[in-house]
């Protein structure tokens, strides 16, 4: 069985619904992280040395990294869901998106989150966070233009993986000013195992 080792109000959330989508036998090892400081807890470092989540553990094989999760599991399990064709061009926008949501999406939004916490006034950082994030928001919005999900009609790995941003930027209150984003996370929410996965990371929070 799948062992996924999941932190609570971290990325990991992504791969409880994508182990829902392809109906695979799991176990949650849940960790908290410390009221104070917001970081993993040790114990997670006994799975892999970084000690950070998600990271899973299937046939004796440790993977970690989101993207990379993602792309072993369909892999592996997908029997043809949830990825385009190897080979063709919808398969390398894919790999592009599910590289993107960990590359350049995450970065200028973890950094003006960080900035907000810090609250001390910067001579660059905030400037080139607010720009950098603007960007790559507006980036994500364009792609969406008259697409139901990023790559092709149907649900894909990559949908999963940006699924992050897209809970970002409504966390941060920007999601109305977007609104192929808007139209875009109400169509990830009509999925039921998108439900189930909120539900279940919810019992670990």
């Amino acid at each position: 069985m799948i062992k996924l080792h999941h932190l609570n109000k971290s990325r990991s959330k992504r791969i409880i619904w994508l182990l829902e989508e392809l109906n695979l036998d799991y176990e949650i090892v849940a960790y908290q992280r410390n009221s104070d400081t917001f970081l993993a807890p040790d114990e997670l470092k006994n799975i892999h040395q970084l000690g950070k989540s998600p990271v899973i553990e299937d046939e004796g094989l440790i993977v970690t990294e989101s993207g990379a999760i993602t792309d072993y599991l369909i892999t592996k399990y997908g029997n043809g869901a949830l990825a385009p064709k190897a080979g063709t061009n919808e398969y390398v926008d894919y790999q592009q998106w599910l590289h993107f949501a960990e590359s350049s999406a995450i970065l200028p939004l973890l950094l003006k989150m960080f900035v907000l916490k810090d609250g001390a006034k910067t001579q660059f950082l905030e400037g080139y966070a607010d720009a950098e994030s603007a960007k790559v928001i507006s980036y994500f919005n364009d792609r969406l233009e008259g697409k139901r999900y990023l790559v092709g009609d149907t649900l894909t790995g990559a949908d999963i993986m940006m699924s992050f941003i897209v809970e970002i930027v409504k966390n941060t209150g920007q999601l109305a000013h977007f609104q192929n984003l808007v139209r875009y996370d109400e169509q990830l929410q009509s999925h039921e195992k998108w439900h189930t996965s909120q539900e279940l990371e919810a019992k670990y929070d």
